[in-house]
């Protein structure tokens, strides 16, 4: 069976590539589709990730193992495409050059018999051109609270840890000793 891809380059434009590729492919297969098809040169690191059917990031698989034992982390050549992705499971996230952080989002389009003497993988459509820059991501934490104590500030300062004086319900451990 082929696989065939939508993966949409993650941009205000509207930048996307069509690709085929076998079933049996790895996601490593389909990482040298995806930077061949939009041009990059594949000297980068890249990774892949599961999502959830609304994009949120899941589990990391990347090109390469980065354990701190050898093979102790499965990398994409570890994993076949329909081990990964069918009709349920359409949506995968991929990054590549972490530096950049070009960020694709990946999406099963279909699954169709193979076509007689076609080559996989393949690029079916290409639209848009790529920009120069990858758009810059935003990983800064909700800003609903300006101040370093946030939601936890409960208005309490210096002068009202006095009131722990002269209560001998505390024990000492004397840890200012060990700070010296």
């Amino acid at each position: 069976m082929v696989y065939k891809f939508r993966v949409i380059l993650d941009a205000e434009e509207d930048i996307f590539r069509d690709i085929a590729i076998l079933e049996d492919d790895t996601l490593e297969d389909l990482h040298n589709a995806i930077f061949n098809a939009f041009g990059f040169d594949g000297s980068e690191v890249a990774s892949f990730y599961t999502c959830d059917e609304t994009w949120n990031q899941e589990d990391e698989i990347p090109l390469f193992d980065t354990g701190d034992v050898p093979g102790e982390i499965r990398t994409m050549n570890d994993y076949p495409l329909s081990s990964i992705l069918d009709k349920e499971n359409t949506k995968i996230i991929y990054v590549y050059d972490f530096i950049s952080m070009w960020t694709f989002l990946v999406e099963l389009a279909a699954i169709e018999e193979e076509a007689v003497g076609a080559t996989y993988p393949e690029t079916l459509f290409s639209h848009g051109e790529m920009p120069d820059e990858a758009t810059e991501k935003n990983f800064e934490a909700d800003d609903m609270h300006n101040d370093i104590y946030g939601e936890f500030e409960d208005d309490l300062d210096e002068d009202d840890l006095d009131m722990f004086e002269g209560d001998d319900s505390f024990e000492d451990y004397g840890f200012e000793e060990n700070w010296n």
